[in-house]
């Protein structure tokens, strides 16, 4: 530790994660996640990395609420997220959690400004401050002037940008992203992995990303290896 820096600067832990085991049944019981630990600061980005099947996006479906672990425990900023009703987890989700899929899950009925907007709207923001706020995040994702095109009439690196924005407009304190670049080429792939370490440096994003692309994944502050159920 540098002489200037007191222990009380150390960033403060935002997600903690205890004891976190995860089985499902299916002809028999299969243990994905066994006595899985993590610890999280405030603005760190972590990668995990592992085989194919290894449970690394059930850790992270179970990290963002949309799936409880069989047992253990899930901490933000101290509070239990487990011990919440599904109405509040669901309100805590939509306001603190952002989303990048590898598959990104968005609605192609709608414009690319009208996907950006809808977390804040079933938020019960106001559409003008939301609109405002995502023509922004469209022009810091290169997504300006593509705002009226419906998601069909987007590339697929242009879509990847759509739901990294998307992600974003709720100005979520944890970013949770599952293989953000795995349907890119390496060029595009790039180019949005270097987006999401801007927005986390101007954002204060944490983030926990799971990727197969090692370069990226050691680009981190940690890099963590999801193996036999635990990280290592």
């Amino acid at each position: 530790m540098p002489e200037d820096q007191n222990e009380n600067d150390a960033p403060e832990t935002l997600l903690s994660a205890k004891g976190i085991n995860k089985t499902f049944a299916d002809n028999g019981v299969v243990q994905v996640l066994s006595d899985l630990d993590l610890e999280l600061a405030a603005g760190e980005m972590i990668s995990v990395v592992g085989a194919s099947g290894s449970g690394k996006s059930t850790l992270l479906h179970i990290l963002g609420t949309l799936d409880r672990p069989s047992t253990g425990e899930l901490l933000f900023e101290g509070q239990n997220l487990l011990g919440l009703s599904k109405i509040n987890r669901d309100r805590f989700r939509n306001r603190t959690i952002g989303f990048i899929f590898q598959f990104h899950h968005l609605l192609p009925e709608f414009n690319t400004l009208e996907n950006v907007i809808i977390p804040g709207l079933i938020a019960g923001q106001a559409k003008p401050a939301l609109n405002d706020r995502a023509h922004d995040l469209l022009d810091r994702t290169g997504l300006g002037h593509r705002a009226l095109h419906k998601v069909g009439e987007l590339s697929g690196g242009e879509q990847q940008r759509l739901a990294i924005a998307r992600a974003l407009i709720m100005k979520p304190k944890l970013l949770l992203a599952d293989e953000p670049t795995g349907n890119l080429d390496p060029k595009t792939g790039r180019k949005i992995f270097d987006l999401l370490l801007e927005m986390n440096s101007s954002l204060h994003l944490s983030m926990v990303m799971v990727t197969h692309n090692h370069e990226l994944a050691t680009s981190l502050d940690r890099c963590l290896t999801l193996k036999n159920g635990k990280l290592q």
